[in-house]
């Protein structure tokens, strides 16, 4: 029972994060839609389809009790700000063919918490830790020596995707209620966009073709989605086979920039990510060996 428990976390793992890796190719078919028309979009609808799942699983109480609790709604809503700028600018990067720097961001995002966890909670490092970061800041140094700027699309990426983490592990709130709270905090920004737009004579809910309205109803469902497998994954695996995984979703938005979109490997950021993998592996082997670690 317990390894098909362990196979079906291990399946519910890949869907997860192999929809996230492949999230360039989706929004790519929205290319011509601009990023806040897709975030907008998609908050809506992913409201939406949530809400529908509340009711079929009747959830709504445990969405009531989070409204009782004003520490839990102001966490959300910084949470919500959070999210909702890593989808802006991986939409942005998407649209502008920088598809290679989000996924060296997500690629960063275990040691943006690992540095999370030193700086706020307090946690310390041991000797691999502190490799794994240090590994991590030479890549960003080769970067911004190679590109002659900040890598900012992987630092947002990075920053916003950690500290949301961080925040909504403090969070006593399940994946499916969040996932509607957070989209709910957003739904004023968006609002508020979509009537500055209307003025100016936008639709931002309106005014596409068939093709174009589907997939932005879609953009909806496919972010509740691998959420909800990733639940369900973590549910059933120890947190190191979760971690694994999570490189899944890089690798495929790597991959995708190279051999689909042709974006240029240049050898300067190609070493950038070497630096980066190695980081990961060191820092892989050490949260291995605490785990083996009796408690």
């Amino acid at each position: 029972m317990n390894r098909n428990r362990r196979l079906a976390g291990i399946g519910f793992g890949l869907l997860a994060y192999g929809m996230w890796g492949f999230f360039p190719l989706f929004f790519r078919q929205l290319s011509d839609v601009s990023p806040m028309d897709v975030l907008s979009n998609r908050a809506v609808w992913a409201f939406v389809l949530v809400g529908l799942l509340l009711t079929l699983r009747r959830q709504w109480p445990m969405v009531v009790a989070v409204f009782r609790t004003w520490r839990q709604l102001a966490m959300l809503s910084v949470a919500a700000l959070l999210i909702g700028t890593n989808w802006l600018v991986f939409l942005w990067a998407v649209a502008n063919r920088q598809v290679m720097a989000s996924s060296l961001g997500y690629f960063l995002t275990p040691l943006v918490n690992v540095l999370l966890g030193l700086l706020v909670l307090k946690e310390r490092l041991n000797r691999l830790e502190w490799l794994s970061v240090a590994l991590a800041l030479l890549a960003m140094v080769n970067e911004i020596v190679a590109l002659g700027s900040l890598p900012w699309v992987s630092l947002v990426l990075a920053t916003t995707f950690g500290t949301y983490g961080l925040v909504r592990k403090q969070l006593p709130v399940d994946a499916i209620s969040g996932l509607w709270l957070e989209t709910l905090a957003m739904l004023p920004v968006c609002g508020l966009y979509a009537l500055w737009q209307a003025r100016h004579g936008h639709a931002v809910f309106g005014g596409h073709d068939l093709r174009t309205t589907l997939l932005l109803i879609s953009a909806g469902a496919i972010t509740a989605l691998p959420l909800m497998a990733f639940a369900a994954a973590t549910q059933r695996l120890d947190l190191v086979t979760v971690g694994m995984l999570m490189y899944i979703n890089p690798t495929l938005q790597f991959l995708t920039a190279v051999w689909i979109f042709g974006e240029p490997a240049q050898p300067a950021r190609l070493l950038s990510f070497g630096l980066i993998w190695l980081g990961l592996l060191v820092f892989s082997g050490s949260a291995w060996g605490k785990y083996r670690q009796p408690a």
